[in-house]
């Protein structure tokens, strides 16, 4: 599909987009570049490229699709680096989990005959780095493609062809669409989950090792979204403020709600509450975006063996 596919960091998403891509014969030629040498050697080890670089002006040059797959606070410096090395015809995208932040980063240093076409795929796990990466990652999970107005169809139809066949379902909508939707979606329930585990650990009447020993389900699932790619995190909630401030206070007002339920020992309001959000739960299960099995059918064998 691609002669030469250019990966900037490959980390979890990064590694799992060069297995898939590999496996499914999708690129000729796969180019690998992250700024560090460790990571570099650890890719290498993974077989997961081809050609692999620390310099990101040289691994773009005659790749006719960059993906970035580093966080989003640094694309306006990557856009700056590779804008002027990129060929005629080179699909730029990413994978970051906001969208309008990129098309502001990216398109002021892009040449016009380079086509912008910011992706999210909506999977991943709270693990990071090379050896994270596993070709199935995509499976049945979706990519959110979010073109501007205008931009070139064929790109758009090309990178939905790829994503494909990493095996995601790939649906095409508005960048700012896309933030508000993933406020509310992931964004607020990372940043839920980062409050309580640290209330948690702050608090001083209970010691950690209690917090620890004693953790029930719901904090224990908490702790592993808390256990995400701090770096990451950062970027996504400065480049999706808006989104994120108007939800927080929408999701303030419920709590609120729901503190004066609890205070004036209103069950009905709590049950009626509990019921309605269980519901969402089957709703996400029959959409297939999540399991029914026990523990979430979270215990998923991660490859870490070498691509052959």
């Amino acid at each position: 599909m691609f002669k030469r596919l250019c990966l900037i960091g490959i980390g979890l998403i990064g590694s799992s987009i060069a297995l898939r891509a590999r496996q499914e014969g999708l690129a000729e030629t796969i180019v690998v570049s992250t700024r560090r040498q460790e990571t570099l050697d650890r890719a290498k080890a993974r077989n997961l490229g081809d050609v692999y670089t620390d310099k990101v002006s040289e691994a773009v040059q005659g790749a006719d699709c960059v993906i970035l797959c580093t966080p989003v606070g640094s694309f306006a410096s990557l856009g700056e680096r590779i804008g002027p090395h990129l060929a005629d015809g080179c699909i730029v995208t990413d994978v970051g989990s906001v969208k309008r932040s990129v098309v502001k980063q990216l398109k002021p240093h892009l040449p016009k005959n380079v086509h912008l076409v910011p992706g999210h795929p909506i999977a991943g796990t709270e693990y990071s780095g090379p050896d994270a990466g596993f070709a199935t990652l995509f499976d049945e999970r979706w990519c959110l493609l979010t073109p501007e107005q205008g931009t070139d169809k064929q790109a758009v139809e090309k990178l939905t062809s790829f994503w494909q066949g990493l095996g995601s379902w790939v649906e095409v909508m508005e960048p700012d669409h896309h933030d508000m939707v993933l406020a509310v979606t992931s964004h607020i329930p990372h940043l839920i989950a980062y409050n309580i585990v640290g209330t948690a650990s702050e608090l001083e009447e209970v010691t950690q090792s209690e917090v620890v020993k004693f953790s029930a389900s719901g904090f224990r699932d908490f702790t592993r979204i808390a256990a995400s790619d701090p770096v990451m995190w950062r970027d996504v909630f400065l480049h999706n403020k808006d989104a994120v401030i108007e939800m927080l206070g929408r999701f303030s007002e419920d709590l609120s709600r729901l503190q004066r339920a609890v205070r004036n020992g209103d069950g009905d309001l709590l049950f009626e509450h509990f019921t309605k959000t269980r519901d969402i739960r089957r709703g996400i299960i029959e959409a297939g975006q999540e399991t029914d099995l026990p523990n979430f059918g979270r215990d998923v064998v991660v490859d870490t063996e070498s691509n052959s």
